[in-house]
């Protein structure tokens, strides 16, 4: 393997831009970069594959800093390789819009694959991106053609193994022998709380092998590069397991408080900066130090990856010359654009049509759009049934050992672990060939809220296909019946939160979802069956809200979504009748949408000088932007037949109405309220 002194030279310049960006921010964690040095210059500078020019090559190895506090390791190997990260960045670590902020994140930051930080979040990300990889090859890869044979390697530390989710993501890691996976764990027995040994006295290596994973042990990650990179090869050549590697290392190696809690979370002392510098050959006055012969290696290995990429794309032309159609199918993938068309294939209803449960049209068009969205890549948290989100030729995406699907199978049965799934999404997104979607009931999304506020903040495509959305899903009672959900996620940024009331707006919600490259989105779905609305077209849907039905002279506007809509507009003739009062009738399938239109569209859906009603199945939070009152469920649900839930509640035309009635006694009563849109245009000029 032959190294030298350069190399050593190398780490410990490694070890000293981490922890002098660290230093000179006055913030950071150079504990961990101090500490896995070595095996980052082994992975970076002998291992992966990769071109600095072109961040973006399909075929390069992808790696993943699960441990995200430590991206000042992260940063200094991407500066070193070429990466479009100047020692200025360095010297901006942490600062305000600098494109090295305090943990890695992917829209900011050339080389950065997935944003990670919340603990165990990369390693999920790191099997979906591994998933994507084994997925993509099965599709492409042609006799004579190997040309998506990617490693994807995620360092992790203690803190990413006692995390939930990473167990969660570990265990479906191992039942779909992902070989192609390479886990590096830091094991230096220190937490913020000190050392592991109060909460974390596991043998990790027996955990993994219990899931299923080759493992490795190198007991000294501080010096031994050779062992490093044996064992890295030796779980190359483990195709039927994804590989862990327990790598004994020392947290601010080097540093006078090494293998303590104190250098974990904090600054190096100027005292401390100034010997480990003296101590390593150093100059010890000067900051963000880099010989010019690690430059030269790193820049030698660029160079490398640069020319594996243009081998790559000559094989790619030949590729397209044999295999024409799977090369413009690739190709077009990595836009992001969906085939020309696609749209053609959204189902579209009219009132006439039976009333159907959304999630049965949900169904319904994931059948019918499946063969023009090929990168459409589903599953389900162990509710395939109920969530109804597999095709019906679909094929199981697992290993061909197990003879119950294969790599190129569409369909990923994540087990109950809706955590993970959400996680691994944000990888299977982040690779560039897939789109991924995922079914569970809308309350158990919450399980999943940390990858959830991942996939808004990394822009990324997710899809939630989220059942049994309300009180409506009836005897399972409480526990299983969203009520704060939707404000939840309603308050994400860049996250669509979509809930249709018929098949048109499901139609609308699956589109625009589909067709928004750099936001994620959550389709709530109803378990009852909806009827098909009188104004509902997938156009009118588009815009987020849109009258379903309209009336000269109204009295009160109802303002509603999801299952509610129909109930709404059944209302209106129980006004009219008992209260001689002409209501009108709006649905909000998306706020996020609705609020993307212009104030005039937004003022003639909800008019000033109406009063308005928010009638909803969930929390009342977050309706007042639109409505006057509200109506809907501030308390837990109950367990019963969900017309009796509904009843309960007073979900009904009759309860809708009594709720009418006084909001237009009190707009009586209380002359010039303006507009909720008006209102908050004001506030906000």
């Amino acid at each position: 393997m032959g190294y030298t002194d350069v190399d050593k030279l190398a780490v410990n310049t490694i070890r000293l831009l981490s922890a002098d960006a660290v230093y000179h921010a006055n913030a950071g964690h150079p504990g961990a970069p101090m500490g896995m040095a070595p095996v980052a210059h082994v992975l970076f500078n002998k291992i992966m594959a990769y071109n600095p020019k072109n961040p973006k090559w399909l075929n390069r190895d992808r790696f993943v800093l699960s441990n995200g506090h430590a991206c000042a390791l992260q940063y200094s190997l991407l500066h070193l390789a070429g990466y479009k990260i100047s020692i200025d960045d360095l010297k901006a670590f942490r600062s305000l819009d600098s494109i090295t902020p305090g943990h890695p994140e992917s829209h900011d930051t050339d080389g950065i694959e997935v944003t990670t930080g919340p603990l165990g979040q990369g390693f999920c990300n790191a099997v979906g991106l591994a998933i994507a990889q084994h997925h993509s090859s099965a599709i492409f890869n042609k006799p004579g053609f190997d040309l998506i044979n990617n490693h994807t390697y995620v360092f992790l530390g203690d803190g990413c193994m006692m995390e939930g989710v990473a167990s969660e993501a570990a265990s479906l890691a191992g039942h779909l022998q992902l070989g192609n996976l390479i886990a590096i764990y830091d094991d230096n027995h220190i937490s913020i709380d000190g050392d592991t040994n109060c909460a974390f006295t596991e043998d990790v290596v027996l955990r993994f092998k219990a899931y299923g994973w080759h493992t490795e042990i190198v007991d000294d990650g501080d010096h031994d590069l050779e062992g490093i990179e044996a064992a890295i090869k030796k779980c190359q050549a483990v195709k039927d397991k994804p590989s862990l590697i327990k790598l004994r290392t020392t947290i601010g190696f080097g540093s006078q408080l090494q293998g303590t809690g104190g250098v974990h979370g904090a600054p190096l002392k100027e005292a401390d900066m100034k010997q480990v510098k003296t101590k390593w050959g150093f100059d010890p006055e000067k900051l963000f130090a880099v010989p010019q012969e690690v430059y030269d290696i790193y820049h030698k290995h660029g160079a490398e990856g640069a020319a594996k990429e243009k081998e790559w794309e000559q094989l790619l032309e030949k590729y397209g010359q044999s295999h024409k159609t799977e090369a413009a199918d690739l190709k077009r993938r990595l836009t992001g654009d969906l085939p020309e068309g696609w749209e053609k294939a959204l189902p579209v209803y009219s009132p006439s049509d039976a009333a159907v449960a959304s999630r049965k049209l949900s169904e319904i068009l994931l059948n019918k759009i499946h063969e023009a969205v090929p990168e459409l890549v589903g599953g389900s948290a162990d509710l395939t049934a109920s969530n109804l989100t597999r095709w019906k030729d679909a094929v199981d995406f697992q290993p061909p050992s197990l003879g119950i699907g294969d790599w190129s199978g569409r369909y990923i049965r994540y087990g109950v672990r809706e955590h993970a799934m959400g996680a691994i999404m944000n990888g299977l997104a982040a690779y560039g060939t897939i789109l991924p979607y995922g079914g569970t009931f809308l309350n158990f999304v919450s399980y999943a809220a940390g990858a959830v506020r991942l996939s808004a903040l990394s822009q990324v495509r997710v899809i939630w296909v989220a059942t049994h959305d309300s009180i409506g899903l009836g005897e399972d009672g409480p526990t299983h019946q969203p009520i704060e959900t939707l404000a939840h996620f309603r308050a994400l940024p860049n996250c669509m939160v979509w809930r249709p009331a018929d098949g048109n707006e499901t139609s609308a919600a699956y589109y625009v979802a589909l067709t928004s490259k750099h936001t994620p989105s959550i389709i709530a779905l109803s378990r009852q069956n909806l009827p098909q609305l009188e104004n509902s077209t997938i156009a009118h849907a588009l815009k987020g809200g849109y009258a379903v039905h309209e009336a000269e002279k109204a009295d009160i506007t109802l303002v509603s979504t999801g299952s509610e809509v129909g109930i709404c507009v059944d209302a209106v003739k129980y006004l009219k009748e008992r209260h001689n009062l002409t209501a009108r009738v709006v649905s909000i399938p998306c706020f996020e949408v609705f609020d993307a239109q212009s104030k005039e569209y937004r003022l003639s859906i909800l008019p000033d000088g109406i009063p308005s009603l928010s009638v909803e199945a969930m929390s009342t939070m977050g309706w007042e932007r639109y409505t006057h009152e509200q109506f809907g469920l501030n308390r837990f649900g109950a367990s019963g037949a969900y017309k009796d839930v509904y009843k309960k509640f007073e979900l009904t035309p009759e309860g809708i109405s009594k709720r009418a009635v006084a909001t237009v006694d009190f707009w009586k009563s209380v002359p010039n309220i303006r507009s909720p849109i008006n209102r908050a245009f004001q506030q906000l000029i």
